[in-house]
């Protein structure tokens, strides 16, 4: 029985069910969770910390307006800084979208949805978040005492590698 592949995690956070459903359906190549709410996405987000999210701004209760989509955002953003957010808003709102990146969204695009350009992005992030971690993990490596293969005994300069003893003169 061979091992698939993990998939990297995805969560939309849309209370749309029928545009879940769609999205859900598309990115099948990506582990997808999916939330209502802001509180369902902040639940999400502790649990299976995903790499990407896209999510509407129109957010329950206030589906018509988009002060609930910000408070997601600023919560998600501080609870998990290096998750790359991209906002989902209806043609009329590039103020709003843009306001969102401002305030920490990675990007954002523009309903209705049209996949290709959606998978672009979605690709795009997912690139830039891998290369992000890989970058701490070095970083990490480099601040990280290094090992010592040798255990030095006090008064042992032989211990020491490339250690040569001064003759004597």
């Amino acid at each position: 029985m061979s091992k698939q592949p993990h998939k990297q995690k995805l969560l939309i956070i849309e209370d749309d069910l029928g545009l879940q459903s769609q999205l859900r359906w598309h990115f099948d190549q990506y582990e997808v969770i999916v939330a209502g709410d802001r509180e369902e996405a902040l639940a999400a987000v502790r649990l299976h910390e995903p790499a990407i999210i896209l999510q509407d701004l129109g957010l329950p209760p206030d589906d018509e307006g988009v002060e609930e989509g910000f408070r997601c955002i600023r919560e998600i953003t501080a609870l998990s800084p290096s998750t790359k957010i991209i906002v989902m808003t209806g043609n009329s709102d590039y103020e709003n979208a843009v306001r969102a990146v401002a305030m920490g969204a990675y990007d954002f695009y523009q309903k209705p949805v049209n996949a290709d350009t959606l998978d672009l992005i979605l690709q795009r992030a997912f690139h830039i978040f891998n290369l992000e971690e890989q970058h701490r993990r070095l970083q990490e490596q480099q601040q990280a005492p290094p090992e010592r293969h040798h255990r030095l005994r006090p008064g042992h300069a032989e211990n020491l590698p490339h250690h040569r003893k001064a003759r004597p003169q």
